[in-house]
């Protein structure tokens, strides 16, 4: 038995950044030997198994023949007589197909670091074709190599267009593709993820709504200008994605455009937190950067809108989207700050004590919160 660590481990090692998770292989051993040793078996019939101590995940060497659609129409054969090379050979780009013995020698069978030193996306073998997921994976790490001046290799591009061009994409389940999007926008440049996916035909077929973006705007000019400026402000991608969003409904009516996120949202099945924010972002992203000189009955309307009174927390994010899209000003929190400040001091009981009740007591609330919003 013989055990490497294999995958993003060894790629970020080599490129000196941070390694959070460590996968391993497993070479001349059974699904029998490994659960002698302790290790769970993370399914019934995938060769995984995680280690009884440090939880961390070791898989048999196994070959895998396409036997369906989609990422999951694989079959798949662990043996101990599966080499390590024939492993690697599976894995779709050549800098995630390397290993790293015990001894710390790196076994590099497709030249991954040659492609890391060149700063290369390219794929190990044919077999790439035949797992659409890979179409997104790859613009995902072009997103997050993209400042190192990594670049997809014409031949992969050209596979991942084939892929476009055929069925496979459809047949990707919402959660997959959702998971490598939300982890994509949350990289150093998510601009990068769109406009790959772009080039290759994946958008036409998984994000239709992000056509738009690039039929007015042929080179993404104005999209990449909004992600640059919000993605250092964004949490795991969110105001990325409200900006995104925002832009690919820019030419709709207000209620067109929320019902375009409702529906991209569900077919996605993304969090609740992101359809919300981004459909508050698209609705009043203009009117929050004209706010000094809006009347006091709109601005609150704005407030009584994004439920600002009780949900406070949530205007940061949106003023992030505000600065990105519409170049707000800095100071415009700081307003918002002494604003909800002062209505949130005009307490009902005062209110009570001075005769109001009822209708009557709702209506007057409304008429003083207007008034301090008229002042600020």
């Amino acid at each position: 038995m013989q055990i490497y660590l294999v995958g993003g481990a060894v790629r970020d090692q080599l490129l000196n950044f941070p390694v959070y998770d460590k996968d391993w292989v497993v070479v001349g051993a059974t699904a029998e030997q490994m659960l002698e040793q302790g290790f769970q078996p993370v399914g019934k019939d995938f060769p995984v198994f995680i280690h009884p101590k440090t939880g961390e995940e070791y898989a048999l060497a196994r070959t895998e023949r396409k036997s369906g659609k989609g990422y999951t129409g694989f079959q798949y054969f662990a043996a101990p007589d599966v080499t390590l090379e024939e492993d690697l050979c599976r894995r779709d780009l050549t800098i995630n197909a390397m290993a790293q013995s015990e001894e710390g020698e790196i076994i590099d069978p497709y030249h991954g670091r040659q492609d890391l030193e060149q700063r290369i996306l390219r794929h190990v073998s044919p077999a790439f074709e035949e797992d659409p997921l890979r179409v997104l994976r790859v613009a995902r790490f072009a997103a997050r190599y993209e400042h190192l001046g990594f670049q997809v290799a014409d031949e992969t591009l050209q596979l991942m267009r084939k892929l476009s061009e055929s069925d496979e994409l459809e047949h990707l389940t919402a959660e997959r593709v959702w998971k490598e999007t939300e982890r994509a926008l949350a990289e150093d440049t998510p601009y990068t993820y769109i406009d790959l996916l772009q080039r290759c035909g994946a958008n036409a077929v998984l994000f239709p709504e992000w056509q738009s973006l690039f039929s007015s705007d042929a080179d993404g000019t104005r999209l990449n200008e909004v992600l640059r400026a919000v993605q250092p402000l964004s949490t795991g991608g969110l105001e990325v994605f409200s900006c995104l969003m925002a832009l690919a409904t820019a030419q709709q009516t207000t209620e067109q455009a929320a019902e375009q996120i409702q529906d991209f949202c569900q077919r996605l099945r993304t969090p609740k937190a992101w359809q919300e924010q981004a459909q508050q972002v698209r609705r009043w992203h203009t009117a929050l950067s004209q706010f000094d000189q809006l009347s006091g009955p709109e601005r609150f309307e704005i407030i009584q809108a994004l439920d600002l009174l009780r949900r406070p927390q949530r205007l940061v994010g949106i003023l992030h989207c505000c600065r990105a899209l519409d170049n707000t000003s800095e100071k415009l929190a700081d307003t918002f700050e002494a604003l909800l400040e002062r209505l949130n001091a005009l307490m009902p009981a005062e209110l009570i004590k001075e005769g109001f009740k009822g209708k009557a007591l709702g209506e007057e609330i409304a008429r003083r919160r207007t008034e301090i919003c008229s002042r600020i």
